[in-house]
């Protein structure tokens, strides 16, 4: 495996670990917006940080998720829970992001920072595992 790639793939997964951080921190300001966005954000540097190992970019957030949904999701490498976390995450992101009159509530944006600590989680182990053999 490329050194380079694997160097990439560990300052993808640096940067979700401070997105799942910064997310904590915008709830504990009542941001729960921006927390929303930390924690979607948090699972696409996860996920890109995967791509990374395969030495490969998407330009767009959606050929990112529907690589990732295509080669990781449907093979099993991932469980469903992963693409469910990752869909409503951006799609609650998005809402936050542009829609003028959405409010996410506490307990939402909660659930969200919760969600992608978990898809953390299994990415983690996943590159984990990878690197190491």
């Amino acid at each position: 495996m490329d050194e380079r790639n694997i160097d990439l793939a560990k300052y993808r997964l640096e940067k979700a670990l401070k997105c799942i951080g910064t997310a904590k921190e915008n709830v504990d300001c009542n941001d729960y917006e921006s927390a929303a966005n930390r924690s979607y954000y948090a699972m696409f540097h996860s996920v890109r940080a995967i791509l990374a190992l395969e030495g490969i970019d998407f330009k767009s957030h959606m050929q990112v998720i529907g690589y990732f949904r295509k080669q990781y999701i449907k093979s099993g490498e991932f469980g469903v829970e992963c693409s469910d976390y990752l869909g409503e995450a951006f799609s609650i992101r998005g809402k936050s992001d542009y829609e003028d009159y959405y409010v996410i509530s506490k307990k939402e944006v909660l659930q969200q920072i919760e969600n992608a600590e978990k898809f953390y989680e299994e990415v983690y182990d996943y590159i984990k595992s990878r690197i190491l053999n």
